[in-house]
């Protein structure tokens, strides 16, 4: 038994290690090289994400109101509660996890171009961004609304990696909690007007 454990810790171990080799490896060919007009770009879009927060429920909710659909109005709440779920679990896995940023971690490798928080892992600016997509695609339901908004989604988390504020595996679990976040909602919605 004893040395089952210590088969599987290297293995585990090994596994990681090569992971994270592979997380710096796709994070130094994004950040290198400097492009201040590119990378002010990338700035914008990260930012773009805290007026959003407020137009994406607000327009969802407006919508309804001066259409008089009440449930597209219950989806404009929906997309708040989303918002605030993801924004909660996010923080609380920042601060459970812990994970440094990766310009802390690697300063002769990446290029930190924002300034931000202590904690990496998830990233938060994803996590809001495709929380807002998810909400929006199941409020409309229309894949001229869908597309734009992942592409956004997509765009934000590729400006954090951009900026050197987080790996790729960062984003990823931004991407899976803002998704799952939305989700949830939806369901527990259902489960209520049930």
């Amino acid at each position: 038994m004893k040395y089952v454990s210590i088969i599987v810790s290297f293995i585990l171990s090994s596994y990681f290690m090569t992971a994270q080799s592979v997380d710096l490896s796709i994070l130094k060919s994004i950040n290198k090289n400097e492009m201040p007009c590119w990378d002010k770009t990338m700035k914008l879009t990260s930012k773009s994400i805290y007026p959003a927060m407020v137009i994406a429920p607000s327009s969802i909710f407006l919508t309804g109101y001066f259409q008089n659909d009440k449930p597209m109005m219950r989806n404009g709440v929906k997309t708040a509660a989303a918002i605030g779920l993801n924004i909660a679990l996010t923080t609380g896995l920042k601060v459970s996890i812990n994970r440094a940023r990766p310009f802390a971690q690697y300063p002769n490798d990446i290029i930190k171009r924002d300034e931000v928080g202590k904690f990496s892992f998830p990233s938060g600016h994803t996590s809001t961004a495709f929380a807002m997509a998810t909400a929006a695609t199941l409020s409309t339901k229309k894949w001229y609304v869908a597309v734009p908004s992942y592409l956004y989604a997509c765009g934000v988390g590729y400006s954090r990696m951009r900026l050197g504020v987080h790996f790729p595996s960062d984003v990823l679990g931004g991407m899976v909690v803002g998704i799952g976040s939305s989700l949830l909602v939806w369901q527990i919605d259902k489960w209520i007007q049930n």
